[in-house]
């Protein structure tokens, strides 16, 4: 039996060229509910930017993959018991998230919007927030602000396992509003009545794609499939559909970074060939 399989492994290298765990499928999670990035499509399943952006990872390293779609609370344990190769789902990189996690390159920025009721007044600045709630997804970045300025700003924290929910909280009248990315944000804003978008909280920060700390081979085999989907346009192209917006001069959509990793974080190496993009 050991002797057919090992000839089967032989030939398939001949066949292919690759060896046969190279068709392995991936495995990858996202929240499904953090819309344009993901959400719900008809006849089943998800849809978005970063639901393009796995499956164009998966087709330029030659894998199949499975999307799972879940709360984002569960995301980060879920790649750390491996069940996940890598999250789709889009993850500000932080130092203390770099302690635990190996990070790509960026390839969008990301700030924090406020979305609230069109009716409300609007928020012209943080000290604006004393006395209200505010509803985010749990587990996220903006979980995190929130959880960490509100004794200073004097607001309350709403937490909902999904950022649908969070956003129906405003609606509903549970909460005075809703903390997100600015994209996500903006996409609630225009695609629910009775919300507008509010205060804007610039970060400098990115979202980049997470793996576990000891898998620096796979980061850096996506981190190349990401820079030449940047070189090639792919990443502009998903930008006007998903975002209705034309990535910026020097922006991370079209802009490759030296080294592997996100600058100034760990886990970041700067020595790296220029990607061998086909």
């Amino acid at each position: 039996m050991k002797r057919r399989v090992v000839a089967l492994v032989v030939l398939t290298i001949a066949l292919t060229g690759a060896p046969a765990v190279a068709q392995q499928p991936l495995t990858t999670g996202l929240d499904g509910t953090f819309a344009p990035h993901a959400m719900p499509k008809m006849g089943g399943g998800v849809e978005g930017f970063n639901v393009d952006m796995a499956n164009e990872i998966a087709r330029r390293l030659g894998r199949p993959i499975n999307v799972v779609a879940q709360e984002f609370s569960g995301l980060i344990p879920g790649l750390q018991s491996k069940r996940f190769d890598f999250i789709a789902a889009p993850v500000t990189v932080t130092a203390e998230r770099a302690k635990s996690l190996l990070f790509t390159e960026g390839y969008l920025n990301t700030d924090y919007q406020f979305v609230i009721p069109k009716s409300a007044a609007g928020i012209t600045r943080l000290e604006d927030l004393k006395g209200k709630t505010i509803a985010v997804n749990r587990g996220s970045i903006y979980d995190t602000w929130a959880r960490n300025n509100q004794a200073k700003y004097g607001f309350q924290v709403e937490n909902f396992n999904t950022q649908s929910d969070a956003v129906q909280a405003v609606l509903s009248g549970r909460a005075d509003g809703n903390l997100a990315g600015n994209t996500a944000s903006a996409w609630a804003a225009q695609k629910t009545p009775g919300l507008k978008l509010s205060y804007l909280i610039k970060t400098g920060a990115v979202w980049a794609v997470p793996f576990r700390k000891d898998d620096v081979a796979m980061r850096n085999q996506v981190e190349e499939a990401l820079e030449c989907m940047k070189l090639d346009g792919f990443f502009a192209r998903l930008s006007e559909k998903w975002l209705a917006v034309k990535p910026e001069a020097g922006s991370p959509p079209i802009t490759v970074y030296p080294g592997y990793g996100t600058p100034g974080f760990e886990g970041y190496i700067a020595d790296k060939p220029a990607p061998k993009c086909k």
